[in-house]
């Protein structure tokens, strides 16, 4: 787990302000709490990837702030290691934010983004080939 979190660590953040706190899991206590509000699929451990608005950066143009991206990179970062440590992991944005919040009494300052279930997969990885077939076509993504 500590190469997980070192790899989060290090992401990069917009004005490498690093708005994101995580929230590692992995009592079953603290789990049965994450799985009122998602399905972690039985994972052992689960990372509950927050952001505080106040310390993110704002565009000044628009307004818009980096939190989600922030946050991505950190949770894709998390997921590449998991997947050089020989682990699974499942990126989940379909939870209940409110659950979360109350469950580990989030201050109203830190947002739950998404949360990051790591463990052994099940069966056999997917195709690497899966993506001529899933994906659009390349000349449709590049332009």
């Amino acid at each position: 787990m500590e190469k997980i979190l070192l790899a989060a660590h290090v992401a990069p953040t917009a004005a490498n302000l690093q708005p994101v706190r995580l929230i590692v899991v992995q009592e079953e206590e603290g789990l049965n709490k994450i799985r009122k509000a998602a399905n972690i699929y039985e994972a052992p451990l689960a990372i509950i990837i927050c952001s505080e608005h106040i310390k993110a950066w704002t565009r000044p143009f628009d307004g818009k702030q980096t939190v989600d991206i922030d946050a991505s990179i950190l949770t894709d970062h998390m997921m590449i290691e998991a997947t050089e440590l020989g682990l699974g992991s499942v990126w989940v944005c379909y939870f209940k934010p409110d659950v979360i919040r109350q469950e580990f009494r989030l201050p109203d300052t830190l947002e739950p983004i998404n949360i990051l279930a790591i463990g052994y997969a099940n069966g056999n990885p997917s195709d690497p080939e899966r993506h001529q077939s899933q994906r659009i076509p390349f000349n449709e993504l590049v332009h």
